[in-house]
């Protein structure tokens, strides 16, 4: 393989994508990029389509799913590819985040910053496009989500009402969260533009932590080939859920026409919010609940404020590697907590799992690092 040396014209400012000088040494854990662009384009295509058919009515809503479920050609194939490319988006996501947080690509703050405000309105697209189809768990999920809102001491209420366009969950409601939905992945597609750039202008990480401007390859044809390899593999992992498995993700509920008269037994988000959902429902207060909420997700932007160590990543770290693989255990049991009855002894693990959650991020993460500093470096 030919090494490229550094120079004026094959800068990481002045390089197109084709010509993107790029670490030798990267893996296909730097393919989740590239995928997670895959996937925003195939929920923006199929959700275009889904939006000539769909009504954005309470008394139309439901029916129209069910419509392009069963009369519109190919249909079934366009609501299971955008439901399910949601959950393999999702996947992508926390694989990119873990990725960023086990090699210290954080540290690259206007990178990691911009990642994270991709990631909320990505949350927030969700969010309201669970709302649409109006089963019964769009509609009480849209309910108890947005009802969290009132916990804001003093215009907590007022911002309710705002949203719903009312005193309940109503028409207003559908129709401006369908309207959000439209808007926000065109908006995330300008947010991944501006993340490119600032990857761009710097350069990608690299599983040693090292900055080496010397062993760097072009971009295309040696990682062009792999992205498109992570391609193949992702169409298929759809696919697959698409024909084999079309509804395991989903909540037998939302296959009932929403009822403001009945409350489902168990109200619970899709999986890839559960592990938030476990959180707020770990602390008893409504308000003290919502602030976890929110910091479960937003306590990603101290990352760089609070890494202590001399070494980049957790290539050369074996105790921090030990508490990383702890943190993601625990990760995916707050999720699968997220998705029990909210009863003990379900609330009780939650709450341990919480601690042990915001634990990694304000002490171990900062106190490992100054550990390692004295031992390795005397500093």
């Amino acid at each position: 393989m030919r090494i490229r040396k550094t120079n004026p014209i094959f800068s990481p400012i002045n390089s197109t994508v084709i010509d993107l000088p790029s670490p030798v040494n990267i893996s296909y854990f730097w393919n989740y990029g590239s995928l997670l662009g895959l996937c925003l384009v195939i929920q923006i295509i199929t959700g275009i389509f889904l939006a000539m058919h769909y009504c954005a009515d309470v008394n139309l809503a439901f029916a129209s799913v069910s419509h392009i479920m069963r009369d519109v050609n190919y249909g079934f194939l366009l609501k299971y590819i955008h439901a399910n490319g949601a959950s393999a988006f999702f996947l992508c996501v926390y694989i990119h985040i873990a990725r960023g947080l086990y090699y210290g690509s954080y540290l690259r703050t206007h990178l990691w910053y911009s990642g994270i405000a991709i990631f909320l309105i990505m949350m927030l697209t969700a969010f309201i496009g669970y709302v649409l189809p109006w089963g019964q768990m769009s509609f009480w999920g849209a309910t108890v989500i947005t009802n969290f809102l009132s916990a804001v001491p003093y215009i907590g209420n007022d911002i309710v009402q705002w949203v719903w366009g009312g005193f309940s969950v109503s028409n207003s409601t559908l129709n401006r969260f369908f309207s959000l939905h439209y808007l926000f992945p065109f908006l995330l597609a300008g947010l991944i533009i501006i993340h490119l750039v600032l990857l761009h202008t710097k350069g990608s990480n690299n599983p040693t932590g090292l900055d080496s401007n010397s062993d760097k390859v072009p971009f295309h044809i040696y990682f062009t080939t792999k992205d498109f390899y992570g391609f193949i593999l992702l169409i298929i992992v759809i696919c697959s859920l698409v024909f084999y498995y079309p509804n395991t993700l989903g909540d037998p509920e939302n296959f009932i026409n929403a009822n403001p008269l009945v409350t489902p037994v168990h109200i619970m988000p899709e999986w890839y919010f559960l592990f938030a959902y476990a959180i707020l429902r770990a602390i008893p207060n409504k308000l003290g609940g919502v602030i976890a909420l929110v910091i479960s997700v937003v306590i990603l932007a101290i990352l760089p404020w609070v890494h202590t160590s001399n070494l980049k990543g957790l290539t050369y770290r074996p105790i921090a590697k030990l508490f990383y693989w702890m943190f993601a255990a625990n990760f995916i049991f707050l999720t699968w907590i997220g998705s029990k009855p909210v009863e003990d002894p379900f609330i009780f693990l939650g709450q341990i799992s919480s601690v042990l959650y915001f634990s990694y991020f304000l002490i171990i993460i900062p106190i490992l690092g100054i550990i390692e500093n004295k031992i390795l470096f005397n500093k």
